[in-house]
């Protein structure tokens, strides 16, 4: 399996439903996982709407895929870069794809990569369904890439850093500690403590979403030691967590 920093990846854009402001933050976090072999945004680039997109294209080597609307209400895009998908599927070169879409048109097409052994990053807004969300390896959300973008990789107009929340907002935030716990649980040893890094991939495998900067915070052990329900060890060998006893919880 290759590691994160040779893996190929296909990065397939619905542009009709993604602002090109995120570009530069979005290719930024694909790079994390792989390199993008290929970028291609789709969409009828003849409409108004889409011309924001002509500067973000030609900066960043991203293939513009035209596709014209058949008929009024359809959206032919979306077939467009669902036969590409498969197409580079059966091609065998790609180990991931990126789709970025907040459409759920696209849910089945996540889970079919899936099924076929790739890994599928989603990238969306935060209306994006459910459905498509959980369909997907990992999904993060446009918002918080914009938000956590470095001076460089921030546009003008792009919002405020996400406010960090507080000790007393991650305790009410019942999912949060939910998924915690139940990473405690797989990987734990008989004295409760378990390392944060097999905790964290317990939590992501149950929640694609799961990515400490949607609470404001860059790691997973600045957002765990915050919750003030658990306790941290740092050794030799990473981090260590369990949870605290009830009575020295703050």
């Amino acid at each position: 399996m290759p590691t994160s920093s040779d893996a190929k990846l296909a990065v397939l854009i619905d542009a009709d439903n993604t602002s090109p402001d995120v570009v530069e933050v979005l290719l930024a976090e694909i790079a994390k996982y792989g390199v993008a072999s290929v970028k291609r945004a789709y969409g009828d680039w003849t409409r108004e709407n889409l011309k924001g997109w002509k500067k973000n294209v030609n900066e960043h080597a991203i293939r513009p895929v035209q596709q014209f609307a058949y008929t009024t209400g359809k959206n032919a895009t979306d077939g467009a870069m669902i036969i590409d998908a498969m197409d580079l599927l059966y091609a065998g070169r790609f180990d991931g794809f990126c789709l970025i879409t907040s459409d759920s048109d696209f849910t089945g097409l996540a889970s079919r990569l899936r099924e076929a052994g790739v890994t599928v990053y989603g990238f969306g807004e935060r209306r994006t369904p459910a459905a498509l969300v959980a369909a997907c390896d990992r999904f993060l959300y446009l918002d918080v890439l914009r938000s956590s973008a470095t001076p460089d990789e921030a546009s003008a107009d792009a919002p405020p850093k996400t406010q960090r929340s507080s000790a007393a907002q991650l305790k009410r935030d019942a999912r949060l500690v939910s998924l915690v716990r139940a990473g405690l649980s797989a990987a734990s040893d008989d004295e409760g403590w378990a390392n944060l890094g097999a905790v964290g991939s317990h939590i992501a495998n149950q929640a694609s979403d799961f990515d400490p900067r949607n609470w404001g915070y860059g790691k997973l052990v600045d957002l765990v030691e915050a919750i003030g329900l658990f306790e941290l060890k740092r050794g030799e060998h990473g981090v260590s967590v369990r949870e605290k006893p009830k009575g020295s919880r703050r």
